[in-house]
């Protein structure tokens, strides 16, 4: 039987926070990042290669943090790329989904 996880409430928080600024902003995030969101809200469960997708969108979008045009972080006038971070689950998501990764091995 294939393994299951379950995200936390921390990531779900983001989640959330991503969805609303999303809809508040009209920017951030791909259907992919809002179907994650949803999935992560909803506590998932969370299959492996679910993690594994986690972990590669982080890994590639971490680069996003330095961009010049906003200030990460800033919900007054967020980036389209911090928005999607939270979509994702936020600091929280990263660092679950890596050790979730860990667990999981090849």
């Amino acid at each position: 039987m294939p393994n299951e996880h379950k995200p936390t409430k921390k990531m779900a928080d983001n989640a959330q926070k991503g969805l609303d600024l999303r809809d508040k902003f009209n920017r951030g995030g791909t259907d992919v990042g809002v179907k994650r969101a949803k999935q992560i809200v909803d506590g998932g469960p969370m299959s492996d290669d679910d993690v594994k997708s986690m972990h590669s969108y982080f890994a590639r979008h971490d680069v996003d943090k330095d961009a010049k045009s906003h200030d990460w972080g800033d919900e007054e006038n967020p980036s389209a790329g911090y928005i999607a971070w939270l979509l994702w689950g936020g600091e929280e998501g990263k660092t679950w989904a890596d050790k979730q990764r860990e667990k999981i091995g090849d």
